[in-house]
């Protein structure tokens, strides 16, 4: 009896060390407050999520420490320094030119709908620019439609950004600014409160989960809502490919059926989400306006040739840059019926 006992708990030790030699561990890179909701609401589902899917054979972990600055993550997961990392394109200006059709002004009003559109464009055309063969792209997608606020002025007046000075994050909003009028001030989002209440600038473009998240309400007086957005911010979700290679084909097969178009949305209805909460967070504290249909035109108007420049840099990459923006259009329409 004692004998069987032994054979029986050997035998369970064999196999369950055998399940954990079997555990692949991904590293996760995180440079956002952990209490920011694109890691709460979408890096750490993701985790659970591939873990799920998996079996357990796969775990992803989020590193407790920043391993550099945003702009360097990317490159993180091509050297495998991290085995999935996520970060914003426009950080480094010029190398992902096919993001230039997802910060479009004027393409929706959910970030959910934009971000679905945007994966299925990049599967089925943007991906062919060769700008992520380094990685496996686990997803792509937007924050929700970028809006104007201001500590003051007439935000009815057609003319109300002519020199105002505007934090922006760089890239195609900084053109946005200055074709509007205004003066691009450029600073990381985390200095912004101090931008403000230092006067360096008189206002932002921003989405209304940031302007909350980030403690800017009490800088500010005055917002225009323009309809369907005056930019997007895109976004990279990405892995190391040698890491990615190193699974089996089924626990590939396990973790595409949670990523891609899945952690897209996700994505897009957390920012939705975020900016419902940050609009109501405004509430008798700023004052929101709709953009008037003078305003509305002559932005169209002035932000015209940028979108005809950011059009020509994406036929650079071989992509068809038109008929990618009409499927864009297409899908975006798609998922807001």
């Amino acid at each position: 009896m004692f004998l069987k006992r032994l054979m029986l708990s050997t035998a369970a030790a064999v196999t369950l060390a055998g399940s954990a030699m079997a555990q692949t561990t991904l590293t996760v890179a995180n440079w956002l407050p952990p209490s920011h909701p694109l890691v709460s609401e979408v890096i750490v589902p993701m985790t659970e999520q591939i873990k799920e899917a998996t079996g357990g054979e796969v775990v992803a972990n989020i590193l407790p420490a920043p391993l550099g600055p945003p702009p360097a993550h990317f490159d993180f997961a091509v050297n495998g320094v991290a085995d999935i990392t996520f970060g914003v394109q426009g950080y480094s200006p010029g190398r992902f030119r096919t993001t230039n059709l997802a910060e479009l002004p004027f393409l929706g009003e959910s970030a959910e709908a934009i971000s679905v559109a945007y994966w299925r464009v990049f599967e089925q055309m943007l991906k062919d620019a060769g700008e992520y063969d380094q990685v496996k792209v686990l997803a792509v997608f937007t924050h929700g439609p970028g809006e104007i606020f201001l500590k003051d002025g007439d935000i009815t007046a057609a003319e109300v950004m002519q020199g105002q000075k505007i934090r922006v994050g760089g890239g195609i909003v900084h053109e946005i600014a200055s074709a509007l009028g205004a003066v691009p001030v450029e600073g990381p989002s985390s200095k912004t409160y101090e931008l403000l209440s230092q006067g360096v600038a008189d206002g932002i473009f921003f989405p209304y989960e940031s302007v909350n998240f980030f403690g800017l309400i009490p800088q500010l007086t005055k917002a225009i809502s323009v309809p369907n957005g005056l930019y997007n911010t895109s976004f990279y979700i990405v892995m190391n490919k040698a890491k990615w290679d190193s699974l089996s084909a089924e626990q590939q097969e396990q973790i595409d059926g949670v990523t891609g178009e899945a952690l897209a949305r996700m994505a897009g209805q957390m920012w939705d989400r975020q900016d419902a909460k940050g609009l109501a967070a405004m509430e008798g504290k700023i004052e929101v306006t709709p953009a008037t249909e003078a305003q509305v035109a002559a932005w169209e108007e002035a932000v015209a040739p940028i979108v005809e420049a950011k059009l020509a840099e994406v036929a650079e990459t071989g992509v068809d840059a038109q008929a990618a923006l009409d499927l864009f259009k297409a899908e975006i329409a798609k998922e807001s019926e």
